[in-house]
């Protein structure tokens, strides 16, 4: 592969942002130029992307992602939400296991690696879903291979749940990888389902499903997978938090200096509250559920005082007609790899957040809390994954340039004052200007523990 020198970006990265360039070579960075001039010669030998007026970011790490594959590829697959991430500035994923089969063996993770290797466009890990009853599997992990241990405490798309405490603390205890942890508690909801549908003889209004999947319920959950951890000592990842309340649990690790207990927020979460359920329906029900304009408040501070760890999606692709339907019929999850980086950077031109912030949560702290090995970071001598910014160049999302397999978006219509131009995945042009190039040059995330 020819170099490629990147040249004169503004380059966002650790907390500065600077002019400079980047040279890649034999898919890593190879050198950055910040202040040095680059020699002549670099221009003549390498393939020169003039970046002015862009600006350069590492490559987006989502932790966070559903892409279905295997048994439900109707809705997606590897192949096709991999094409919407790198679309979307996301070089790097890690895939949950409530796919059909679930992945709760090592034997039906190794499945999933195989396939990805075989037509992912983007860098992947899986996670293993724990049960009730898989610890033996849970202690064969590998820690170098596998990015994680995923924890449904509430259930959800899928139906994981693990709601047995001695299992829940043989978990916590035993598990030789982070525990990534989806907190509702299910008693809490099912009470509250039988209610409403009690009170609407079963046709439940969607905007009560906060009120359902509650805060009591988030709360609940959350505290007791804190407990779990403080007990075991056990490397926690809260995901998808929804309240300002779960936020006061977190208050007391924001400043370690090794935060044993780190959470993300994704950005449907940051983007939408119980006030857009009136004109969007069941397309934006998630679980656990968009709450209060508060809640959404607080969750966007969390990210800026880093309360709050890192933004992900949480993409959970589901058909248009699946969604469309009743509240208790509509399957909860959207898709939105293609687009969260382009919702943070929205936040940027309020001047809600600073381009480093969002480098830090969505690039940076995926890299450190999941001990990624050389990606995250635009340094010498890690893998080149990059995206290149055009930060007012205005587009809309519309129905001919969404990616997702399942061909729709809650973005649709929205109008973005920024746009991606390119994306390099391990220092290959994955994306650029609207075109993929499907040569696969993505590879199985190792991790440094």
């Amino acid at each position: 592969m020819k170099p490629t020198l990147i040249h004169n970006a503004l380059i966002i990265n650790e907390q500065t942002k600077q002019k400079g360039s980047v040279l890649i070579e034999s898919e890593k960075i190879s050198e950055v130029f910040i202040e040095e001039k680059v020699p002549q010669s670099l221009f003549d030998q390498c393939q020169v992307i003039d970046a002015e007026n862009k600006i350069l970011i590492p490559g987006v790490i989502d932790d966070h992602v559903h892409f279905r594959e295997p048994g439900l590829t109707h809705k997606a697959d590897i192949h096709s939400e991999s094409i919407a991430a790198v679309a979307g500035g996301v070089t790097s994923y890690m895939e949950m296991p409530n796919t059909k089969p679930p992945a709760v063996t090592l034997e039906r993770l190794q499945e999933k690696f195989d396939i990805a290797a075989e037509k992912s466009l983007a860098n992947y890990s899986f996670y293993l879903g724990a049960t009730n009853e898989n610890l033996d599997q849970i202690k064969s992990i590998n820690p170098r291979e596998v990015c994680g241990l995923k924890v449904f405490m509430g259930a959800s798309t899928g139906n994981m749940l693990v709601d047995d405490r001695s299992s829940l603390e043989q978990i916590f205890a035993e598990s030789p990888v982070l525990v990534a942890a989806h907190c509702e508690d299910q008693a809490t909801i099912e009470k509250n389902t039988r209610f409403y549908e009690k009170q609407f003889n079963g046709k439940i209004p969607v905007e009560y499903h906060p009120i359902i999947r509650s805060e009591e319920a988030c709360f609940r959950s959350s505290a007791l997978a804190v407990e779990l951890a403080q007990k075991h000592n056990t490397r926690l990842h809260l995901l998808h938090l929804s309240t300002a309340k779960e936020l006061e649990i977190l208050e007391r690790y924001r400043f370690q200096p090794r935060k044993n207990i780190t959470a993300e927020a994704c950005v449907h979460h940051l983007w939408f509250d119980d006030t857009h359920y009136q004109n969007y329906g069941t397309r934006i029900k998630w679980n656990p559920a968009i709450k209060t304009a508060l809640d959404r408040k607080a969750l966007l501070e969390g990210v800026r005082s880093d309360a709050i760890d890192v933004v992900a999606t949480d993409h959970a692709p589901h058909l248009i007609e699946e969604k469309d339907n009743t509240y208790l019929e509509a399957p909860s999850g959207a898709p939105m790899v293609q687009h969260s980086l382009m919702v943070m950077l929205e936040f940027y031109h309020s001047k809600n957040l600073s381009l480093n912030t969002i480098v830090d949560k969505m690039c940076h702290a995926p890299a450190d809390i999941f001990n990624i090995s050389k990606r995250g970071y635009i340094r010498k001598g890690y893998w080149a994954d990059l995206v290149l910014i055009d930060p007012f160049r205005k587009h809309r999302v519309n129905k001919e340039n969404i990616l997702y397999k399942c061909g729709w978006s809650p973005l649709e219509g929205q109008i973005f004052n920024s746009e991606i131009s390119h994306t390099f995945v391990n220092g290959k042009i994955v994306y650029q200007n609207g075109k993929i190039d499907e040569e696969k040059n993505a590879r199985k995330l190792t991790f440094e523990r």
